[in-house]
């Protein structure tokens, strides 16, 4: 039978059909129908809403990328939306699925310069050139059609942000709607059986086969695993695709290593990665097989045609490839003290990086397993990207190649929402998390008790260091002026606490965990030197002997 609801009311039922119960965002007036609806469903929908529109956006990123399902959040237009474009970029970055539902002035007002509240020129070319998929919705009629293919967009394929923009009489007009299940479609490109066979071919002749991973690798987990045991070949992971492979694996690697890794390698497989680090900076070895797979036929021409080009999902891929490789099968000699070697070599490089490496081993010591760090843009994180043991898949978030300042606890309180039973650690600087730090009263109206961890050297650390080694000591702009950060989230009704060493924060993280309610652990520091050309393992000099 037909209901006759508003477009806001239809929105709230086309969401909750397509499994999202949480929502982020703020209200206001070209969006009071929708909230009027998600006050009507009361304990149905979970309703996070934040200090800026900033806030909500980074928190649906933090609970997409920490959960792999739909972040989804609302806000009003123009400068509302405009607030939340820096998450929506870095969701494009991270490949997250994240639906942005924007707010709109009337239908028949866009467009014409009238100067109504919030207007802006062409809003929904803004959405597009950030988005995989953007549209607006013109009736109320149209709301469960273009919100069913909106979602069928976010989970297709490449996951990347979607945005819908919903004008206010859309939302405030009546229709009627049937009650039916939305259709689930998701894209999957078929896995092509000649490739597949070709891959196994190359990798069971290989002498030094690799295997590449990255963000698009993260629910193939167990299959990398398997492939590098078939192999016994060593997997290194980008910082988007740390925990694919468990670091207590002993064929589990990050970056350090990798470049000669990647020198020794005959044959090469990457999966899910963009692999811009190996081929632009490494270079690509001239006698390398080198097999790509990824799910978006884009990228696998992005740096010239792979050798062998596989254009499926990284777990549709790895079950037709392991069965293939496994009639190829060839007796191969354990490697397993080999990798072990290496990654004791390279515990012993990250050793060297102080004081970042002291106090990354503090966090990972006092973070469980199935925790979830978020790191920033800060000196630690810079280390922590390589160093890092990371042990499960969606357990370190990283911006990626955005390198966006500031998203780091917004984005942790989000996936702190997607995972409430977990801890949650967002390691950050002074300069990043004052970004978004009001979001402290979020955290603690909402009882999302993360624990943050800001590094405070009184500075943007990295801009001040280049300025002084790199331009003449030219201190321009980078340095700052803090709050008393204990005190500040006191303030807000958190606990607050100060240490100086490693060891002191390794006890107050303790402490920090087993709290019930949102904490901060202020780390005053000094300037740290600059970790990059000390965390990569010597050079190969020669080809593994084939």
């Amino acid at each position: 039978m037909a209901k006759t609801r508003t477009g806001g009311e239809a929105l709230v039922h086309g969401l909750f059909a397509h499994g999202i119960d949480t929502i982020f965002g703020l209200p206001g007036v070209q969006n009071d129908y929708f909230y009027t609806a998600a006050y009507d469903a009361g304990e149905r929908l979970r309703l996070v809403h934040t200090r800026h529109e900033q806030g909500a956006a980074y928190m649906a990123l933090g609970y997409a990328l920490a959960s792999g399902r739909t972040g989804a959040y609302v806000v009003v237009p123009g400068p509302g939306f405009l607030n939340t474009t820096a998450a929506l970029s870095t969701a494009y970055a991270t490949n997250a699925p994240v639906l942005c539902l924007a707010g709109q002035i009337r239908t028949d007002q866009i467009g014409r310069g009238y100067g109504m509240l919030h207007e802006i020129p062409d809003q929904l070319g803004v959405m597009r050139s950030l988005t995989k998929w953007a549209q607006r919705v013109e009736t109320p009629q149209e709301l469960p059609r273009l919100l069913n293919e909106a979602i069928s967009q976010l989970h297709s394929g490449r996951p990347r942000p979607v945005g819908l923009e919903v004008p206010l009489n859309v939302l405030s007009g009546k229709a009627e709607f049937n009650d039916v299940d939305p259709p689930r479609q998701r894209g999957r490109p078929a896995v092509e059986e000649g490739a597949i066979e070709e891959a196994a071919r190359i990798l069971s002749r290989a002498h030094s086969p690799l295997i590449l991973v990255g963000g698009g690798a993260m629910d193939a987990s167990e299959e990398v695993r398997a492939l590098s045991d078939a192999l016994q070949a060593p997997v290194v992971a980008s910082s988007s695709g740390r925990g694919v492979l468990s670091s207590r694996n002993p064929f589990s690697h990050s970056f350090g290593p990798g470049q000669r890794l990647w020198e020794q390698a005959d044959a090469a497989i990457a999966i899910g990665t963009r692999l811009t680090t190996p081929l632009m900076d490494w270079g690509k070895p001239h006698d390398l097989h080198l097999i790509r797979v990824d799910v978006d036929p884009d990228e696998l021409s992005r740096h010239g045609t792979a050798q062998l080009p596989i254009v499926a999902e990284s777990r549709d891929a790895l079950n037709a490839l392991l069965p293939a490789l496994a009639r190829h099968r060839r007796d191969r000699p354990s490697r397993r003290v080999e990798m072990l070697a290496l990654q004791d070599e390279m515990d012993a490089i990250y050793e060297a990086v102080q004081p970042q490496f002291s106090f990354v081993r503090a966090l990972r010591d006092a973070l469980p397993e199935d925790g979830i760090c978020v790191e920033e843009i800060t000196q630690i994180s810079y280390v922590s990207r390589t160093a890092m043991p990371v042990f499960k898949p969606r357990t370190y978030l990283t911006a990626n190649y955005q390198g966006t300042l500031g998203w780091g606890f917004p984005t942790a309180l989000g996936a702190k929402v997607a995972a409430p039973d977990r801890p949650v650690l967002s390691v950050t600087g002074d300069g990043g998390f004052l970004f978004g730090a009001t979001e402290l009263a979020t955290a603690v109206k909402h009882g999302i008790n993360t624990v943050t961890v800001v590094f405070n050297d009184g500075a943007f650390g990295n801009v001040k260091r280049m300025q002084k080694e790199s331009y003449g000591g030219r201190v321009i702009a980078s340095e700052l002026h803090n709050p008393d950060f204990v005190d500040f989230a006191r303030s807000f009704g958190a606990l607050g606490l100060r240490v100086h060493t490693p060891g002191e924060l390794r006890k107050a993280l303790d402490e920090a965990f087993g709290a019930e309610l949102p904490v901060l652990i202020e780390v005053p520091v000094g300037e740290m030197p600059a970790p990059w050309s000390m965390m990569s393992a010597p050079r190969a000099t020669k080809k593994a002997d084939r």
